[in-house]
């Protein structure tokens, strides 16, 4: 296992090697169109496994290393990436969903070290994309079905920023939210301002509440701040072992399995995890930096980012399909009260009915 790890490790270090950017003598340009997703060369997987109960909506994590700010050449070498990137991933979500996902402009690497001014350009630019796929999908895709929203590190990110924007408490707000399965945002963060702002953001409160958001980042326990939780930041999280919010541990006999790759076969039992209550990142039990090394310069030791869907695959390939189920139980139910509603309306409209022809006939046999 040890040598499978180092092996891994070492591709991710080629693969995400940082070379040195030329800055663009006028900084990070704001994109003014977005990508036309009509075009299926824009997707990199669209209507995937059309016979699942339920739709995935997924966002490639950073795979450009090489641009400043923003992948503006999107090309086979780098959409090669991305597949390769969402494959490592689709199998946690295939068993339930379709899947869509769109090519990207995203922000390179290089975007997560740039001043927050800059930052923000480089954000918007990916977003653009990202929420211009999101609607192309709504309007010709969608047709009322169950929506999970998923993505890694950068994608997790999107993901927020489309929850702000897309499920409000506008009128498509309030549609869509209602057709919401789960929000699995991992590798990213949550936090109070967050919540207070935009009220559609829900942290999971457990393992099959639905409409809300399942996020966590791994560390050691020794870190104090990072990109994704940066130092005074507190987010919400969940542990994917005994989906609890709080502290209490989870033992590794409840990790069903970690996954390395794609093909690679799951080992129950790999490692432990508990929330830290301060920071809320999620502190994982029973593996070592040395074994699985932090790879990118962008982190701090002890951050284990690269994991987080690996050391918990199982647990979430599990959870994404018993919230699917749930809402689709919730939906049931749902159909159901509504149709009792019905019937009790009607029965109660009979009795009035009844009654006011009682009340009549005795009027008119007392006139008469």
């Amino acid at each position: 296992m040890k040598k499978t790890v180092l092996l891994l490790a070492i591709i991710m270090l080629l693969a995400f090697a940082m070379p040195a950017f030329a800055e663009p003598e006028h900084g990070v340009p704001s994109f003014a169109e977005p990508l036309d997703y009509s075009d299926p060369a824009n997707w990199a997987y669209f209507a995937e496994g059309d016979d699942k109960p339920a739709d995935l909506f997924i966002i490639c994590p950073t795979v450009d290393t090489r641009s400043y700010a923003n992948s503006e050449d999107l090309n086979e070498k780098l959409k090669g990436r991305f597949l390769s990137a969402l494959n490592d991933e689709k199998g946690i979500y295939s068993d339930a969903c379709r899947l869509y996902s769109p090519y990207y402009r995203q922000m390179s690497i290089g975007a997560y070290t740039l001043g927050a001014e800059e930052f923000d350009k480089a954000k918007d630019n990916a977003y653009l994309d990202v929420a211009a796929a999101f609607r192309y999908y709504l309007e010709n895709e969608n047709d009322g079905r169950p929506i999970v929203l998923a993505g890694f590190s950068q994608g997790a990110q999107m993901c927020i920023e489309l929850l702000k924007e897309y499920f409000g408490s506008t009128a498509e707000g309030r549609k869509l939210s209602s057709r919401l399965v789960a929000v699995y945002a991992i590798g990213w963060r949550i936090t109070e301002e967050d919540i207070k702002q935009y009220p559609q953001i829900v942290p999971a409160k457990g393992e099959s509440d639905i409409g809300s958001v399942i996020c966590y980042e791994c560390e050691d326990g020794t870190v104090t701040g990072s990109i994704i939780i940066p130092e005074g930041i507190k987010t919400y999280s969940i542990n994917p072992l005994n989906w609890k919010t709080d502290g209490t541990a989870a033992d590794s006999s409840l990790n069903k399995g970690a996954v390395f790759s794609a093909e690679g076969e799951p080992v129950p039992g790999f490692c432990g995890a508990y929330i830290d209550e301060e920071r809320g990142s999620l502190i994982v039990t029973g593996v070592s930096t040395e074994d699985y090394p932090k790879v990118l310069d962008v982190f701090p030791e002890g951050c284990f980012h690269l994991y987080d869907n690996m050391f918990f695959y199982t647990n979430l390939k599990e959870n994404v399909s018993l919230r699917v189920n749930a809402f689709a139980q919730a939906q049931q139910q749902a159909r159901r009260n509504t149709a009792l509603w019905i019937i009790g309306a009607a029965a109660a409209a009979l009795v009035l009915c009844a009654a006011g022809f009682v009340l009549n006939s005795r009027r008119r046999r007392k006139n008469a």
